[in-house]
């Protein structure tokens, strides 16, 4: 379902929606209650959350990774950020690395894995390759580590 600002913004499928801060509530009930009023691009320590599409707050994982301090709902007054348990996880995001990864041109690297401290992203033996990322995304934490440090921004986090 498209949401109402991206009808509005003339955008009729969610393809690429944006990565909102952790503990966003659903999207439209996002964007009906967020007044864009900066506070939890301000309250971000890291400085990975940015204005997005017609000013609302989204993640961007290539200025760094997020460490879950929860500044951003904790700052949040409309509750469009709203962390309903303790334990709850920040967001559910899938992982995606593209064919520009340096493994797909028999190139050695393994940057986003080395980043991982959840060990999501490991590398499995290639007969006459380099090793290839396999992922565990029970296990990824969406910190968006993998994303930042990639020579070739080939990893991709997305909703």
């Amino acid at each position: 379902m498209v949401s109402r600002a991206n009808f509005i913004r003339g955008k009729f499928s969610n393809k690429t929606q944006a990565i909102r801060p952790p503990w966003s509530i659903d999207e439209q009930q996002f964007t009906d209650l967020c007044h864009r009023c900066d506070d939890c691009i301000k309250a971000c320590p890291g400085k990975i959350i940015e204005r997005g599409d017609a000013g609302f707050p989204q993640v961007n994982f290539r200025l760094g990774e997020c460490d879950f301090c929860g500044d951003c709902e904790k700052s949040c007054k409309t509750n469009a950020l709203h962390k309903i348990e303790e334990d709850q996880q920040p967001w559910q995001l899938n992982l995606l690395i593209k064919e520009d990864c340096l493994v797909n041109k028999n190139v050695v690297c393994r940057s986003c894995g080395e980043v991982c401290d959840e060990r999501a992203i490991r590398f499995k033996p290639k007969i006459g390759g380099v090793f290839i990322p396999e992922f565990d995304l029970g296990q990824c934490s969406g910190c968006g580590a993998c994303v930042n440090v990639c020579p070739v921004n080939a990893v991709q986090l997305s909703v």
